[in-house]
């Protein structure tokens, strides 16, 4: 009988101090949660991460709205912020998307960067890099300016004794080839490889892709340098009167011509970032302009002698300048302080900073091209190269390529610079293989994106609508005058 009622199911009583027997599950019943020690991880701020890297303002929201009486403009700009910050979440996420990566030079052992020759690199690379090294000896017509397309697959060549040529430096392939017989002081490419302006003995010319003049700029007089900004459509030029132009070349408009009071200026360079214009001038300083303002937004002293040579890096963070006092200095254009000197045993006349960051410095026959020079001061050049025989003029990193190109009194060369060039593209920005169905579409989508030259300011990112004052009704103001007047319906007679 014990055994019988040992193996009855047991009844719902308990008596104190037994453990509870498992009950089979009901369905549909979910075991009790157990409550964890453990506290909660917080989830990571996907903008903060992503903030750090690519956005330029990591606190957007530092502006106080609260304070903002404006409905429309507060809610302008909590959608500016959420689409920045949107915009920055899904720069981080296309990372994977990138799966190149650029390469470096490596020496080991004793051996070092700046001793490997152009010759040497050719016979351990590949027929396609080996094809890109490549003389063109024109000795007559030197010493020549040249300029990439923004997607780096054209070449603008100019010779001070006014030879001008276009041509696809990857193929080959020539596009037009002028003898103007006039002095040339600089050329540059416009939107796309179809126009492209030069800077003669008197006024600026443009011409398109064949060869065949199409506009004279009358009002750009006795230039010595150049420059595009592509978003805005603005040829920016500088020369020996001392004025700086703005010309709209979407509209053919004179936006804005401004004297800087300096007199003759020879180096000029856009900010990639925020499409300031800095020039350099004979007496040391270096100045900051936009075709909004009459007067510099910034002027500061930079070398004891005349400035030959200004580069700004994409990012906008960072500046080179060069001049006759034998001095290359770095500065931060965010704090306007110099970050390194360098000494040059001939004047720089050329610099110019490549997507990822080298700078190449030109002085006499030589090209230095230097690693990291803006993160810590270096010890010794990555690579150099001598042009015998002749004096550099000119010096430009090829988009999206590892190449450099050098404009000297002897014609131009290119040469290969491992790891300057950005190895992902962007084929809305620019596309190195695009077809001239592509590159009409682009022409077109840049123009109805294109951005007025009122955006153009040392901090872009608040040029947005500002804090518009509180409203205030014309009826309490004391001034007469401004008190609206309502119109009285004219009676007419029975």
């Amino acid at each position: 009988m014990s055994d019988a009622k040992d193996s009855r199911p047991s009844s719902g009583r308990k008596s104190f101090g037994s453990q509870p027997e498992a009950s089979p599950k009901a369905k549909g019943s979910q075991p009790p949660k157990q409550k964890r020690d453990v506290k909660a991880q917080p989830k990571p701020n996907r903008h903060l991460q992503a903030s750090k890297k690519y956005d330029r303002n990591p606190t957007p929201h530092a502006l106080p709205l609260k304070n903002i009486e404006d409905r429309k403009l507060k809610g302008t700009l909590k959608k500016t912020f959420k689409r920045f910050e949107d915009a920055s979440i899904k720069a981080a996420q296309s990372e994977l998307l990138l799966p190149e990566e650029a390469g470096y030079l490596e020496a080991e052992g004793m051996e070092r960067t700046f001793k490997f020759t152009q010759d040497e690199i050719s016979k351990h690379v590949d027929i396609n890099t080996s094809a890109k090294m490549f003389d063109l000896q024109l000795p007559d017509f030197g010493p020549y300016a040249m300029d990439y397309t923004r997607n780096g697959r054209h070449i603008l060549i100019g010779g001070r004794k006014g030879h001008v040529a276009t041509f696809d430096w990857k193929t080959g392939r020539l596009g037009c080839e002028l003898h103007l017989k006039e002095t040339v002081r600089d050329v540059k490419w416009l939107h796309n490889e179809t126009m492209f302006a030069v800077a003669q003995k008197k006024y600026t010319y443009i011409y398109d892709n064949t060869g065949l003049e199409i506009h004279c700029l009358r009002k750009h007089i006795d230039v010595n340098k150049l420059d595009f900004l592509p978003y805005h459509f603005l040829l920016v030029s500088v020369g020996t009167p001392g004025w700086i132009l703005y010309q709209d070349t979407s509209t053919g408009k004179l936006v804005a011509e401004w004297r800087t009071k300096l007199g003759p200026c020879n180096a000029l360079a856009q900010n990639p970032y925020n499409g300031i214009m800095t020039l350099g001038h004979s007496n040391g300083t270096v100045t900051m302009w936009s075709p909004t303002m009459s007067e510099p937004l910034v002027k500061m002293l930079c070398h004891k002698g005349p400035v030959q040579a200004i580069a700004v890096d994409r990012g906008g963070y960072y500046m080179a300048t060069s001049g006759l006092d034998g001095q290359m200095k770095i500065w931060d254009i965010r704090t306007y302080k110099c970050l390194n000197e360098y000494f040059t045993a001939t004047p720089a006349s050329t610099l110019s900073i490549s997507q990822k960051g080298l700078l190449a410095v030109g002085y006499g026959p030589n090209i230095q091209v230097w690693k990291d020079a803006f993160i810590t001061k270096q010890k010794a050049p990555y690579m150099t190269h001598l042009m015998p025989g002749s004096v550099v003029q000119d010096l430009n990193f090829c988009p999206y390529e590892d190449v450099l190109g050098i404009g000297h009194s002897r014609g131009i060369s290119s040469i290969v610079i491992p790891g300057s060039g950005e190895p992902n593209f962007d084929t809305f920005e620019a596309n190195p293989y695009q077809t001239k169905k592509q590159r009409q579409e682009s022409e077109v989508h840049s123009l109805l994106d294109k951005l007025q030259p009122e955006t153009i300011a040392l901090n872009p990112n608040l040029s947005a609508p500002s804090i518009a004052p509180p409203k205030r009704s014309l009826w309490r103001s004391n001034d007469l005058s401004t008190r609206p007047t309502i119109p009285r319906r004219s009676s007419s007679p029975n």
